[in-house]
């Protein structure tokens, strides 16, 4: 095998610089470069979406699969590539048993006939709780998975460069500092050499000589090592103002998340109010309820119907109106700006979460959107991210 003794090196004495520069700093007796206060928001503000991410992922795994050993076993088989057995889940189980109870009583019997729908029933809220946990693992947990999995590993690697870059400047700067100490140390006694003394003479000249030329170097290395730690500074920064649109997608998710659960919540609404009314065409002596505050099982019962596709942000009372009044009427009103919100195009205007802007409505524009206005920008911006203000 082809060594490179001279590459080795040199990687071997940059090591160690890092580890003196790194030691150094702990003990307070080296100088550290620090990073502008803009970048550190950038990271700490991906740090604090790293740690929630991870906790609502988490949360809602439990939320979904409440059995822990199931969501180990999960797991395992998602690691391994593998699909996970099929298996009943609580309302299915609950309702197996109670068509084969009703079964075995006899289905032409009051509580064989209500055992066997009370089953059916619990067996159709099964069915639709899977529906639910499919379409929140495919739209909700696998986007947060691939940001903590992808991208924020990205940031990872890419901060930890850029800290090593910052060593590697530190370091540079103790040299270049050092070599300008010896330097001016030498100088004096290249001026006053003493009278015939050759040999010292040479001697002087060449550690003069010596330590300009690694003055120099020091030097060279330094900008080396200044224009990298920008670069990467650059990089890094640039990864970390993505984490704007990571929000503006994991609220997308969120929206279809509440969306998938309002559905799954309807459904067994609706599903059990279809179960009373025929539970309520049994004879009283069967149906008749202990609680004799509810009506008999005649009463109708409406189901309130619900928008799949409805807002997250809350628009009771005055902001509801406002908006109405701002869409059927000329003018303009000022709003806030909810969450952040990056541009999809050269007509629209990009939004930071708690400013305020100017909103107004055009002719012929979608009731979902505004045309906004900040300063001499003009674009339009989403009804969802607003809220009015008096």
């Amino acid at each position: 095998m082809d060594f490179n003794v001279k590459r080795l090196a040199a990687d071997a004495g940059t090591l160690f610089s890092r580890a003196v520069q790194f030691t150094e700093e702990k003990f307070g007796q080296a100088e550290k470069t620090e990073l502008d206060a803009h970048l550190e928001n950038l990271l700490t503000r991906a740090e604090c979406t790293k740690h929630w991410t991870e906790k609502i992922l988490k949360q809602t795994e439990v939320l979904l699969q409440p059995n822990p050993n199931v969501r180990i076993e999960e797991f395992f088989y998602e690691k391994l590539d593998k699909k996970a057995p099929t298996r009943l889940n609580n309302h299915e189980l609950l309702g197996q048993s109670m068509i084969d109870s009703g079964t075995e009583f006899g289905p032409g019997t009051a509580y064989g006939n209500a055992l066997i729908k009370c089953g059916e029933t619990e067996k159709q809220i099964g069915g639709a709780e899977r529906e639910f946990i499919q379409s929140s693992a495919i739209n909700f947990l696998t986007p947060f998975r691939n940001f903590l999995e992808g991208d924020f590993k990205t940031i990872l690697k890419e901060r930890k460069l850029l800290q090593t870059k910052r060593l590697d400047l530190d370091a540079a700067k103790t040299k270049l500092k050092k070599a300008k100490m010896a330097d001016a140390r030498a100088l004096p006694l290249s001026s006053t050499p003493p009278p015939g003394d050759a040999g010292y003479v040479a001697n002087v000249s060449f550690m003069v000589n010596f330590l300009h030329v690694k003055w120099l170097k020091a030097e060279q290395d330094l900008k080396m090592t200044q224009s990298e730690f920008d670069r990467q500074a650059e990089i890094t920064r640039l990864l970390l103002e993505g984490i704007s649109s990571t929000h503006a997608h994991h609220l997308r998710c969120l929206n279809d998340f509440v969306e998938a659960q309002m559905t799954y919540y309807a459904q067994c609404y609706q599903y059990m109010v279809d179960l009373q009314k025929q539970l309520g065409n049994f004879p009283s002596a069967f149906s008749s309820n202990n609680n004799q505050s509810t009506a008999s099982g005649g009463a109708s019962v409406s189901v309130p119907i619900l928008p799949l596709s409805a807002p997250l942000t809350s628009t009771t009372g005055n902001a509801s109106s406002g908006f109405t009044e701002l869409q059927n009427f000329s003018g303009s009103r000022k709003a806030r700006v909810l969450y952040d919100y990056d541009a999809a195009g050269s007509n629209e205007l990009s939004l930071l979460a708690d400013e305020v802007i100017m909103v107004s409505s055009v002719p012929g524009m979608d009731s979902d959107w505004l045309m906004g206005e900040r300063g001499n920008q003009k674009g339009k911006v989403p009804i969802t991210y607003l809220e009015l203000l008096n």
